[in-house]
């Protein structure tokens, strides 16, 4: 049996488990208001990541118009802010 640092193990048993996309989420909630600002962070009641596909509810009509327009810009800020290619698309509800 090989053996693995702590951090690998974790890493590991994360990428396998479907914990993954939770702990993503909850890093996605943790820089919003830092990509999108605070009004719309203000306005946002709830993100989470389903296969890929970001989904964000607001029950503010003109502030999901808004971010229907933004979509692509919301996709490429939150892939930088994470460092790597998560988010394909984005659904606003």
């Amino acid at each position: 049996m090989g053996e693995f640092s702590i951090r690998d193990a974790l890493h590991q048993f994360v990428n396998k488990s479907n914990l993954r996309n939770g702990l993503r989420a909850v890093q996605i909630t943790q820089i919003w208001e830092e990509v999108m600002g605070k009004t719309i962070a203000k306005y946002t009641t709830k993100i989470e990541i389903i296969n890929n596909t970001l989904f964000v509810y607001t029950p503010v009509g003109p502030l999901k118009n808004e971010l229907q327009y933004q979509k692509s810009q919301i996709i490429e800020r939150i892939n930088e802010a994470l460092q790597e290619k998560l988010i394909t698309e984005v659904v606003i509800r």
